[in-house]
């Protein structure tokens, strides 16, 4: 037998979301907008020419990138697109943290920041949050290769303030600073007038939570036009054409339909208090979540139970099997007909294993 498999990359992959597939089912579980993308992203896909799809795409999605400049109020050369947030991230990884130094992200995150540092080598440290799940500054302040913030913090929910931006760039401008926003358009303010006082700070977004594209895979990234530039170098030097034609001008169209697009979210904003309320009811505990979702633990009834019968009942929620987390529910925030639907499975769930 050959010795091929001494050269194998040996890596524990991120675990995504379960995708279900039952007609009947609540999924609540991968934090997707429960509601349909923009009219004029329809309008677009139906007057789209597929005869256009055998061309291969222009490889600076012009037609996206200037589409985002103009709503952002920021010049084209600021502006970077990837194959959804995650594409973005990890061009951002490759592109900034390539020192000896270990990078910095918090304990309890987005789970796939540890997987590309170990893909690409990257040396990082977790910093624990507090028992509130409060990311601590001091953590910040020693020397490293990079920082990375995601705000609001998935799966907490737990938003940060200007205030503690401000004071992680001032101690690491030695490095980049990376702030993913993935869900920030449901209550907090972008950290994207940030990147016009520092030149170390990216923002990073996605379409696949506020703007109901997640099967597009569109995600994109603000900073100074030297940052941009080297994840464009990457990029080119990675994967000429990551965004299809079909992306790109479905993107291009969700971003102007900003109606639509406040109309939803605040939706949403409004369905996840509601949600809140009856939660606390029900006796969870909380932090209080920014986001389109709410992480949630009861006192008396353990996390995996109610995982296990609420899946029964075709309901999916996410639960985390790590430390620290592991009697913890991340509950996406979905229609009203839903989370009223869920609640009242919820209450005879818990009901049952009370009593």
């Amino acid at each position: 037998m050959g010795n091929w498999r001494d050269n194998l990359r040996n890596i524990e992959p991120y675990v995504p979301g379960e995708q279900p597939d039952f007609k009947d089912m609540i999924k609540l579980n991968t934090n997707e907008n429960p509601y349909p993308p923009s009219p004029k992203v329809m309008s677009t896909l139906n007057s789209f020419n597929s005869d256009t799809l055998r061309l291969y795409p222009d490889t600076n999605s012009k037609l996206l990138v200037d589409a985002l400049a103009e709503y952002y109020k920021v010049d084209s050369e600021q502006v970077f697109v990837g194959v959804g947030s995650d594409d973005v991230l990890a061009i951002a990884f490759m592109s900034f943290f390539n020192s000896n130094k270990p990078i910095l992200f918090p304990d309890i995150t987005y789970s796939f920041y540890n997987v590309w540092a170990e893909l690409f080598g990257i040396p990082y440290e977790r910093p624990e949050l507090d028992d509130d799940f409060k990311i601590k500054t001091e953590d910040y302040y020693r020397e490293n290769g990079g920082v990375v913030i995601a705000n609001p913090n998935a799966p907490t929910g737990v938003l940060q303030d200007e205030k503690f931006l401000r004071d992680i760039i001032e101690h690491n401008r030695d490095v980049v600073v990376i702030i993913d926003e993935a869900y920030i358009d449901f209550g907090g303010q972008s950290a994207l007038f940030l990147t016009k006082e520092y030149d170390n700070v990216l923002v990073i977004g996605t379409y696949s939570k506020s703007r109901s594209l997640a099967g597009m895979r569109i995600g994109y990234a603000f900073g100074n036009k030297e940052l941009i530039s080297a994840m464009n170098d990457v990029r080119f030097s990675y994967n000429s054409y990551p965004m299809t034609r079909l992306s790109v001008a479905l993107g291009a169209a969700a971003i102007k339909d900003d109606k639509y697009f406040k109309e939803t979210t605040q939706k949403i904003i409004n369905t996840r208090e509601w949600t809140k309320k009856e939660l606390k009811r029900l006796g969870f505990k909380f932090e209080n979540s920014m986001t389109n979702f709410i992480f949630v633990a009861h006192d008396n009834v353990r996390a995996d139970k109610i995982f296990d019968k609420l899946r029964k009942k075709h309901i999916f929620v996410r639960y985390f099997n790590v430390p620290r987390i592991d009697n913890y529910l991340r509950i996406s925030i979905g229609t009203d007909k839903e989370m009223e639907y869920f609640i009242s499975e919820l209450e005879k769930i818990l009901e049952s294993d009370i009593m």
